[in-house]
């Protein structure tokens, strides 16, 4: 059985969903569709990135994702798919892909078949299903296309670093309000030594000194910062919506300040 998961900025309301999963059924005997996310902010690919990246690795093995997020394709982003840690990945190369995988995948190719429609507005349904249907069949990735040396280039998960203080930014809103801070758990390890700590967000006196291992550990309606399951520092609220709360919002600074106790 072929799994073929989905993620998009298409929303809920239109036909998009329904005519690729409809395709796909065409095209891969028993496949198995599943839905990451269609609900991304449209064309935001760093929102996107950040869902997929969090969610692929608890895919089994061969597992194909379609990336529907800025799929129109072109010299600048062509068409491409990939494979990587066993799983493939098909979209465009608008960037979305190096901020998806942590190091170069293990073989990258442009898409290059010929597409049933003669639209070239649809690339998930009329290019990227039928790419995937040919993976599901067992055909090699060098028969898509040739290969593709470079994937474009967008850094947007790397905090500043310094002896004493690391300086982030929000990358990442859930629908709880949870706030995801660009400063994984390694870093935070590397730099502190240790050592006390001060978070530091928006205005003076409204950080927090400490790490909590569960939201539970501090009461309701109190903050809170934690390294959860996507290895990200998180600044929450138990039971509490952090980002309005706080006034913390994407793109924010948010610093770690360490120093030694006199």
């Amino acid at each position: 059985m072929t799994v073929v998961t989905l993620i998009s900025d298409w929303g809920l309301g239109s036909h998009y969903i329904g005519a690729v999963k409809g395709t796909l059924l065409k095209l891969i005997q028993g496949v198995q569709i599943i839905d990451i996310s269609h609900q991304i902010p449209s064309f935001n690919i760093m929102h996107a990135s950040f869902v997929l990246r969090n969610a692929y690795m608890n895919f089994p093995e061969g597992t194909i994702h379609l990336v529907g997020i800025n799929t129109e394709g072109g010299l600048d982003s062509p068409h491409i798919a990939i494979k990587h840690q066993g799983q493939y990945f098909i979209g465009a190369d608008n960037g979305i892909f190096s901020l998806l995988f942590d190091h170069n995948p293990q073989e990258v190719v442009e898409i290059d078949i010929l597409q049933d429609s003669d639209y070239f507005t649809f690339s998930t349904r009329d290019v990227f299903a039928r790419a995937a249907s040919m993976i599901a069949s067992g055909r090699p990735l060098s028969e898509l296309g040739p290969p593709h040396p470079q994937l474009k280039e967008r850094i947007l998960f790397k905090p500043v670093v310094h002896p004493d203080q690391i300086i982030g930014k929000i990358i990442f809103i859930d629908e709880y309000e949870n706030v995801f801070v660009n400063i994984d758990q390694p870093t935070f390890r590397k730099v502190g030594k240790g050592r006390p700590f001060f978070i530091n967000f928006r205005s003076v006196g409204t950080g927090i000194d400490r790490l909590s291992q569960s939201y539970a550990d501090v009461v309701d309606g109190e903050k809170l910062a934690l390294f959860g399951s996507t290895g990200f520092l998180e600044i929450a609220i138990n039971r509490g919506k952090a980002s309005g709360l706080l006034g913390l919002n994407l793109n924010e600074t948010v610093s770690i300040d360490f120093y030694t106790e006199p």
